[in-house]
């Protein structure tokens, strides 16, 4: 790796190969102290990445990306695997046990009511399964619900679809929002922790409180909130899953499901397997011979964000995305959504004749990186789409300056 960002503090490839994090090897959380309300580099961020230095990465919250002494632990436990696959394969529920007691306890969940799975679509059909949903149940979500879910929702249940003005003020508007939609036939409740595309919380705690009040099984789709929210399961939601390779760190194929007590019975297993009479949570962790060494590596990425200092990263992340969604809003005809400090992402509507729908908004985002080296995420909206920029310890603010600075003359049509 070159040379970067000398003067900041950062040296040479950072000593992150082997187990440092640059900056003399240290791991440790600050925005530094920036100018001009500029946010700072994180010390040694950047070294813990493997990424593509002509490409601005504005966009870690769609896939992630996994830090070098994750990977290689990742790697580790793919050669013990090779070196003696009888070995490592009789022991993989065990090995897979003591995976999930790691990440139950920095997530503060209990580890019995937690299963390693390997996605939150995945997660979401299991969990819709255990309700065992009758066509004629009535199941409420948003229309900022992620696609896939939602469509797992409508595939077994009558889906009712509260509609969330993206530019509700807060976090209050949008529990009021979904509470005036529940009627006596509300069964469940389908629900984003934070909304992939606008970045906003909407199963917060006193909403999954109130709709438990009302007898509403609650169902969160968390896929952003693990290493990003600092208490991931408040509220008591009835099923939770979500994301380790986002916000966690963890390799790709890494995620969670929770669940209360009163449902763990009722999970069903993926497939049949040797550990089918376990119960939840090995029944439907282990799959026979399957590939699991991403799963047992995804505590390093949690674990991993706690020395680096959990709250300092979020804080700068957060500051991050903040700045950049501040230089986008200077630019015509786009217009920041409310925001919430506790998160990394941020979302723009853009001008009325952008991304109106799926096509023009994948197109807009390949256009965003084919001329400006940009990865972002680009939203569709019937009245116009909008942006997505999120922060990560390896952004620095000059990759947004240099989105901002070309968006505007692509925006324009020139």
């Amino acid at each position: 790796m070159e040379d970067r960002w000398v003067g900041d503090g950062v040296t040479k490839d950072g000593g992150a190969e082997g187990g440092g994090a640059g900056a003399g090897g240290t791991r440790g959380g600050g925005t530094g102290s920036g100018v001009a309300g500029v946010p700072g580099s994180f010390p040694g961020g950047a070294e813990l990445f493997r990424l593509d230095e002509r490409v601005a990465h504005l966009n870690h919250g769609s896939f992630g990306a996994v830090p070098v002494p994750v990977a290689r632990a990742h790697r580790r436990i793919a050669a013990a695997a090779a070196a003696d696959p009888d070995a490592f394969f009789l022991g993989v529920p065990d090995l897979l046990a003591g995976a999930r007691t790691r990440v139950a306890a920095l997530l503060g969940a209990d580890p019995d009511g937690l299963a390693l799975v390997t996605n939150a679509t995945e997660a979401a059909n299991l969990a819709l399964d255990a309700l065992r949903l009758k066509p004629d149940d009535e199941v409420l979500v948003t229309d900022h619900g992620y696609g896939t879910v939602v469509a797992a929702a409508a595939r077994r249940a009558r889906t009712v679809t509260v509609r969330l003005d993206p530019g509700l003020a807060d976090e209050e508007a949008v529990r009021e929002a979904v509470l005036a939609a529940v009627t006596p036939r509300t069964k469940v409740a389908l629900l984003d922790l934070i909304s992939s595309p606008t970045a906003r919380i909407v199963a917060g705690p006193g909403l999954l409180r109130a709709l438990a009040a009302r007898g509403v099984t609650t169902v969160v789709d968390g896929a952003h909130a693990p290493g990003m929210l600092a208490d991931p399961l408040a509220g008591g939601p009835d099923l939770w899953f979500g994301n380790l390779h986002k916000w966690g760190y963890a390799p790709p194929g890494s995620a969670v499901l929770a669940v209360a007590p009163a449902l763990r019975d009722r999970v069903p297993a993926p497939v049949p397997s040797w550990e089918d009479h376990q119960g939840f949570p090995r029944s439907v962790e282990y799959r026979a011979t399957a590939d699991y060494t991403g799963l047992l590596a995804a505590p390093e990425g949690l674990e991993l964000l706690e020395e680096l200092g959990a709250g300092a990263v979020r804080a700068h992340n957060s500051a991050l995305a903040a700045y950049g969604a501040g230089l986008l809003a200077r630019l015509p005809g786009v217009r920041p959504l409310p925001s919430d400090a506790r998160l990394a992402m941020r979302a723009l509507r853009l001008p009325a004749r952008f991304a109106r729908t799926k096509p023009e908004a994948e197109a807009l985002r390949e256009e965003v990186m084919t001329r400006l080296g940009c990865r972002v995420l680009i939203w569709p909206w019937a009245d116009g789409g909008g942006i997505r920029i999120c922060g990560q310890v390896y952004n620095r603010p000059a990759e947004y300056e240099r989105l901002a600075h070309g968006l505007r003359p692509l925006l324009d049509g020139r």
